[in-house]
């Protein structure tokens, strides 16, 4: 996980960035307890509670991340005249979300989910709602709330679409066609099998079971994504994100990218699309890229999976999570080659340029540091094959190296320009290039082209030889000199 992300985690809410979302708002309850026993009176569990939660659900658990991950937030949607819409209206504003287009009617409840659970497991889920048609007073209402929300200019806005009534294709394409002219992105969780009414929209984010109902195609069909693809296409959409739990989620772009699941434990996966679709946003209103942008969701949506219940990521938690992965994503880096054989055909696969460059690198200095991004540059991947303490005392005498293999490796996996680290104990890394065969193979200036070990075999399948500038005076044996002077 490269460190910017954390950077632009911290930045979150620095520039006052605006939110709004539109969509089927809910209220979560969870009634808490133990089951000791079974009914005498039929033969289902009774449930001892000895707790009771209630949270924000639906289109207001995404306003909820937002808020919490330091985005000025919005929420437009429908409520009851009713207790539950009072809980859902101060549970919001107690975050900070601007809840002044919020709608209160009289033709339907506030939608509420009560979840009854005994210890982790859920016993029993009972719903309140009516998911009839917009009537006109409201769809009048609504659209001249959007209108006001729009006013304010906000930098994107999110449609959350729990099939409840609300988001019908009038207010969907109202809502896309007018950001459109004000170039405001627009994202979309879907529901349902027809997209259309999402036509023109940014991007959707659908998990993979809806994914496969709007393609009409079975669930594990092999062509799912070629499909997918199709209907993006089709759409007229920036991209498609698609969650896929426990398999992560494919980003569907101008090429096709997967990010592999994050979580360690999953107890709940309730609100976890709230919380990709929040973080995405947040991501893309601070510069990252879609992909970038999707893989701060994906880290988040590994927290609340570790969860019970609807629980927003808020960004302290993300902060600490990003800077886990971090570390992990740094020791992974160096690998055997097997495992490097399998980085590198993954990389290949979605047309990345390797680079391979190999040295000692024993007390690693600026000039180290500088070379090995002149080389990543000439590429996508960077894999640094890395001379093993036996080879480094070969080539440089009993004294070196300085800093053991693995000490050496693991510093090097923690630079953002390298890839991949491999040690090798051969003379030369000739083997190691024939069984990855990059595409460029960089050396530095001090060597000429045809001194480059495997330069003759790269050039051969059609790669090339870099010879990268060395920055004068830096090098490891004036360090080790002036260290015993």
């Amino acid at each position: 996980m490269h460190p910017i992300f954390s950077n632009t985690v911290q930045q979150f809410g620095a520039k006052q960035q605006h939110a709004v979302v539109i969509g089927d708002v809910m209220l979560d309850r969870y009634l808490m307890g133990e089951v000791n026993r079974i009914s005498p009176e039929a033969p289902v569990p009774v449930v001892l509670i000895t707790q009771e939660q209630q949270r924000l659900g639906g289109a207001a658990n995404v306003a909820a991340n937002l808020a919490q991950l330091g985005i000025q937030t919005s929420m437009l949607g429908l409520v009851g005249h009713d207790a539950e819409a009072d809980c859902l209206m101060n549970a919001m504003q107690a975050l900070g979300i601007d809840t002044d287009r919020m709608t209160r009617t009289s033709s339907r409840p506030t939608i509420a989910k009560t979840r009854i659970l005994g210890g982790h497991q859920q016993m029993m889920r009972l719903d309140q709602e009516l998911t009839h048609a917009l009537t006109d007073e409201e769809q009048t209402t609504l659209l001249h709330n959007i209108d006001a929300c729009l006013a304010r200019q906000p930098q994107l806005v999110i449609l959350s679409d729990y099939a409840k009534g609300l988001l019908n294709e009038t207010l969907c394409q109202y809502v896309i066609n007018a950001c459109r002219a004000l170039h405001i992105p627009v994202l979309v969780d879907p529901k349902g099998r027809d997209y259309q009414k999402y036509r023109g929209a940014t991007a959707l984010t659908p998990n993979k079971k809806e994914t496969a109902e709007a393609c009409a195609t079975a669930l594990h069909d092999p062509a799912l994504i070629e499909k997918a693809t199709l209907l993006k296409q089709s759409l007229g959409i920036d991209f498609l994100a698609v969650t896929r739990g426990e398999e992560g989620i494919t980003l569907i772009a101008d090429q096709i990218s997967h990010l592999s699941a994050t979580a360690k434990q999953v107890f709940d996966v309730s609100g976890a699309g709230d919380t990709v679709i929040a973080t995405l946003a947040a991501g893309l209103m601070h510069g990252l890229s879609p992909l970038d942008s999707l893989s701060l969701a994906n880290v988040a949506a590994g927290v609340v999976v570790g969860k019970v219940g609807t629980v927003p990521i808020c960004r302290s938690e993300l902060i600490e999570a990003l800077s886990q992965a971090q570390g992990s994503e740094q020791a992974h880096k160096v690998c055997d080659l097997i495992a490097l054989q399998q980085k590198v055909s993954r990389w290949k696969a979605l047309g990345e340029k390797i680079v391979f460059t190999n040295g000692c690198f024993d007390l690693l200095h600026a000039g180290h540091v500088t070379y090995l991004e002149a080389a990543k540059k000439r590429g996508d991947k960077l894999v640094l094959g890395l001379n093993t303490d036996r080879s480094v005392s070969a080539l440089k005498g009993p004294t070196r190296p300085v800093v053991n293999e693995l000490d050496r490796a693991r510093v090097l996996a923690a630079l953002a320009s390298v890839d991949a680290v491999i040690l090798f104990d051969e003379d030369t890394p000739l083997n190691l290039i024939q069984a990855i065969q990059p595409h460029v193979i960089a050396k530095g200036s001090d060597y000429t082209a045809d001194q480059v070990v495997g330069g003759k075999e790269v050039l051969a399948w059609g790669g090339e030889i870099a010879l990268i500038d060395l920055v004068e005076g830096r090098s490891t044996t004036n360090l080790i000199k002036k260290m015993h002077s």
